[in-house]
């Protein structure tokens, strides 16, 4: 780690746990909540994120297999509809400087999540990307296997 930024910045710290806290107290299904977490850990390519997602997927009873092809949801039947509507929003928003958020990706989500689970869903897809720019930046590594 190139520096602690938990006591280099209480403040910021306690700000950023207080956001991940909410992530943690929606009404979204937890298994979908680690599938975001997982796909734009591998987008930003966080390894710290991606190892401590991805356990915590096994532990709710997530299959391997599933997590084996999330990199390439869009290719597996694997993932229900309403998954994959989550995980695409979660690209675009992931990649907000190169993609937009068009009619037809809102549209879709929508077909899925009320209001309420639309904002929770793109509040825990920014508390993933704003880990990820932490853990890039403090280059915070997963523990040695």
């Amino acid at each position: 780690m190139r520096f602690d930024y938990k006591t280099a910045n209480p403040e910021a710290t306690r700000a950023m746990l207080a956001f991940n806290k909410y992530s943690h107290e929606t009404q979204l299904d937890k298994k979908l909540i680690e599938l975001v977490k997982i796909r734009a850990s591998q987008i930003n390519r966080c390894a710290f994120c991606l190892d401590m997602h991805v356990a915590d997927s096994l532990k709710l009873g997530e299959s391997q297999r599933r997590l084996n092809v999330l990199a390439a949801w869009r290719e597996s039947g694997m993932f229900s509809e309403k998954e994959r509507a989550a995980l695409h929003l979660t690209e675009v928003l992931t990649r907000v400087s190169e993609e937009e958020v068009t009619g037809e990706i809102f549209a879709e989500v929508r077909k899925h999540f009320d209001e309420r689970e639309l904002i929770d869903l793109v509040m825990v897809i920014n508390v993933i990307n704003c880990w990820n720019r932490i853990t890039a930046t403090t280059a915070v590594e997963p523990p040695k296997a």
